[in-house]
């Protein structure tokens, strides 16, 4: 039994050969099953997102597996339109590579942590799917737990790496109370929806979305607890945002010094935050002139971004060493594995050894022996029993002049040459 991880992901193929091979949800428990009864596959889980596609495998034989044929003719592909475009991990590198994807040190954002939700999701396909067993169950257990630690002792996801993230933070700076303001977003894009989240999971008081599409607002403000305006009512709730995110395609501005000017008075000069991420521009240059106001550019987040990245970096080397030392623990649980069934058979035979041995000792009580004698028969039958088989080959090992078996012995019943 080996393990294999194998697929594609946004380093090693464009994104319109990762949409050829991608699973859609609603299809992939199906596909786990498929691969099974197909293949030399005994377990797998898929874990599939726009960045990647990965299947997770138990098979019998990772050289003659025959997976890179299951995946391709799944989606209707030659098996020359993927290959040049696929990895394969086996066993270390297999724990690794998914200790390492769970954690986000594989991922197009470094330490983003929406891939871990991603494992989490593939897992549970799986577990329903019925396609995992006991070394993938183990497995992905053990890359939970050390994701976990890799966020808890690490600062792998604290600092602003994208667009929305550094607005966000920068907010967090002026406005420490978040809880006590008021967010207008401009723009229902995905930069904007990510703006939402960020605000969300920091407890930002209220979050105001305006759109020219209104349907769309509407649909963000649902995700996120919040109302939704139209392009037109911003004048009207202006006054309202402490926090003011702007990111639309319009080719002319959305706010101008004027309505600006007009919302601080009536905020009675009030800090306001501006962050317009928009290019073109959505918020006028000339904003940032004025008292109470602090207008900031997308160019004027990139050293916040860089940061960011520096400080991800360093803490994407302490992650890794975690990784390494989690890899080395599970291995270790891997190999003990193939000592179970030894252990097991060893039991056994153990077992009716003592049971025979019990059997006599029963019957010479029922026919009035002593239990004083009975108890000393037994014992002895016991030793003699456990010991026959040992003895008989150590015996043999020092005629055959085996030390190597020596010592192993020694080892294993625990004998110290010093007590001899």
């Amino acid at each position: 039994m080996a393990l294999l991880a194998f697929g594609i992901n946004h380093k090693t193929a464009p994104v319109d050969i990762r949409e050829k091979v991608s699973f859609s949800p609603e299809r992939l428990q199906e596909a786990c099953r498929e691969l099974i009864a197909a293949s030399d596959v005994t377990e797998v889980a898929i874990l599939s997102t726009c960045n990647r596609t990965e299947l997770y495998c138990c098979v019998n034989d990772a050289e003659a597996t025959d997976l890179e044929d299951w995946f391709s003719g799944y989606h209707h592909l030659k098996v020359s339109d993927i290959s040049p475009y696929i990895y394969k991990y086996p066993d270390r590198d297999a724990v690794r590579h998914l200790l390492r994807v769970a954690s986000g040190l594989d991922s197009l954002v470094l330490g983003e942590p929406q891939i871990l939700g991603q494992v989490k999701t593939a897992y549970r396909d799986a577990t329903s799917a019925g396609t995992l067993g006991t070394v993938l169950n183990k497995l992905y257990q053990h890359t939970f737990n050390v994701a976990k630690q890799v966020r808890t002792d690490t600062a792998i996801g604290e600092s602003a790496v994208s667009v929305a993230f550094a607005a966000v933070s920068l907010s967090k700076q002026i406005f420490s109370s978040f809880e006590k303001h008021t967010a207008l977003l401009i723009g229902a894009g995905e930069t904007i929806e990510l703006a939402a989240r960020h605000l969300k999971e920091n407890q930002i008081g209220n979050i105001i979305i305006a759109n020219r599409t209104i349907e769309r607002a509407h649909n963000l403000a649902e995700e996120v607890g919040g109302s939704a305006i139209s392009l037109a009512e911003i004048p009207e709730h202006l006054s309202k945002a402490d926090i003011i995110i702007s990111s639309t395609g319009s080719q002319l501005p959305i706010l101008g010094k004027g309505s600006v000017e007009r919302a601080i008075k009536a905020r009675k000069h009030k800090p306001m935050l501006m962050v317009d991420i928009a290019v073109p521009r959505d918020i006028e240059p000339e904003v940032g002139e004025l008292a109470d106001v602090y207008l900031y550019s997308v160019d004027d987040l990139k050293e916040i971004i860089e940061e960011g990245l520096q400080s991800r970096r360093e803490a994407a080397g302490q992650a890794e060493d975690i990784i390494d030392n989690q890899v080395v623990s599970f291995m270790g649980w891997l190999r003990s594995q193939s000592a179970i069934g030894v252990i097991q058979d060893f039991r056994g035979v153990m077992a009716n050894l003592r049971d025979s041995e019990l059997e006599k000792a029963i019957k010479m009580l029922n026919n009035g022996q002593q239990p004083e004698e009975v108890l000393k028969r037994l014992a002895n039958g016991l030793t003699n029993k456990f010991t026959h088989i040992p003895t008989t080959k150590i015996r043999q090992a020092g005629i055959d002049g085996n030390n190597s078996l020596l010592d192993n012995a020694k080892e294993l019943f625990n004998l110290d040459d010093s007590e001899n």
